[in-house]
């Protein structure tokens, strides 16, 4: 296992979910947000995330697919294999894990006796999983500057996101302490996956194109099916998709800067 690209992976995991934390210290001073700066922090997040899934993952992992020792039709028919896995996990946790979003309410199973507070939690988890392991086995890639731009990316929509969390857990009646503590540990979950995930590519050899394409799976089915129609609950189509064209511009910038464009 080549430690040195670990430590990499879970040093760009871990500043990633700490901007989670960063970003929610404004709620000690602000205590609500609009629906509508909540529908373009996230549709902000979305466009970051889809750019990632694209440019630091699928691409990389095609990048890689030619070299798979039993030829470049395997190698490719494991990155499209990841992809399906990858959004199929990510569908089974959603459908069986109970959580609660913001805007668009209850899911998964029946959770009567979980509090509010830990539903939310669980939500938040589902997106910050995947998130970290993308950051993760993206430093696993034939270049590292993909790594870098997925943890810079990421990190800068957990600012925004980190917020969104906070003031939406003080709008209901949390203490301000509280909602920046779920915050910043539900923003810590990102290390962990990312560590799970570099170390995982660095110990297994052939690994890699198929996790990149699993974090990429896992990333679109979040931004399809929960982050969009979370902007999209209360009528802020128009805001949100804005953001999300902001997210996406924002990434193609960074990754034009990091290959010295």
């Amino acid at each position: 296992m080549d430690w040195s690209l670990v430590l990499t992976g879970l040093a760009g995991s871990t500043a990633a979910g700490v901007a989670t934390g960063v970003g929610a210290l404004p709620v000690f001073f602000i205590r609500t947000l609009s629906d509508r700066v909540q529908a373009a922090f996230l549709g902000f997040a979305a466009g970051v995330m889809l750019t990632a899934a694209f440019r630091s993952l699928i691409s990389p992992a095609l990048e890689l697919a030619p070299q798979h020792p039993l030829g470049p039709t395997i190698g490719h028919a494991e990155v499209v294999l990841g992809l399906a896995l990858g959004a199929m996990a990510v569908q089974l946790v959603n459908r069986f894990a109970p959580h609660e979003h913001f805007v668009i309410g209850i899911e998964g199973v029946p959770a009567e006796s979980l509090q509010r507070i830990w539903l939310i939690v669980i939500a938040i988890a589902l997106h910050n999983i995947p998130e970290g392991l993308a950051v993760g086995v993206s430093f696993g890639g034939p270049d590292v500057a993909n790594g870098t731009s997925a943890a810079l990316g990421i990190g800068l929509q957990n600012l925004p996101e980190g917020l969104a969390v906070a003031a939406a857990l003080a709008s209901i009646n949390y203490p301000r302490k509280v909602a920046f503590a779920v915050a910043l540990l539900t923003g810590l979950l990102e290390p962990v996956s990312g560590f799970m995930g570099i170390a995982l590519v660095s110990w297994i050899d052939g690994l890699l194109p198929a996790a990149l394409a699993f974090a990429a799976g896992a990333m679109v089915w979040v931004v399809s099916a929960e982050i969009i129609p979370e902007t999209h609950a209360k009528g802020h189509q128009a805001v949100a998709t804005g953001s999300l064209m902001a997210g996406l511009i924002l990434m193609v910038v960074i990754d034009a800067w990091l290959a010295g464009g």
